[in-house]
């Protein structure tokens, strides 16, 4: 399995997206560009995205188009679990396995679902970040744990 042991991994240059699978009327694609754009002129270069529907696969997208601006900037599929995808549609299927195409490196945190796979994941992130950006609307569930987890860490956490 692909890990991030294998690359050059700057963690001060480092940023991890988290965020919840249904974006709000208000979210804006051109608010999130603006976003990405200031941190790489900040001098963020690699990007762990989690790969779950929703603000991950938008950030993705999003720092892909970008890529073709900053070629330098690393694309980091962190993905839980190897059958991660099971449950998604066929179209969110398809666009899946075209961004673990694309990604620059692809991380599996773990290798069958459990209980626990997308909390590691999410760790993971966190420890090898320095910066947390968050989609965050609600202070419970799986990006409200992340963003606790990285406050407890002591690593910066800046919502969209």
């Amino acid at each position: 399995m692909p890990t991030l042991i294998n690359m050059e991994i700057d963690r001060s240059k480092t940023l991890a997206v988290t965020g919840h699978r249904t974006l709000n009327l208000d979210f804006s694609k051109k608010k999130l560009t603006e976003k990405f754009i200031s941190y790489i002129e900040e001098g963020y270069e690699t990007f762990l995205i989690g790969m779950a529907i929703g603000f991950d696969t938008v950030c993705f997208q999003t720092l892909e188009k970008l890529k073709k601006s900053y070629p330098h900037i690393k694309l980091i599929a962190c993905v839980p679990c190897i059958n991660q995808a099971e449950k998604f549609s066929m179209l969110q299927k398809l666009e899946y396995k075209r961004m673990l195409s694309v990604a620059d490196e692809v991380v599996y945190v773990g290798k069958e679902y459990t209980n626990t796979c997308m909390q590691k994941r999410n760790m993971f992130m966190v420890d090898h970040a320095s910066l947390v950006f968050a989609y965050i609307k609600r202070d419970f569930g799986g990006t409200a744990n992340t963003v606790k987890y990285a406050q407890k860490q002591g690593v910066t956490v800046e919502k969209y």
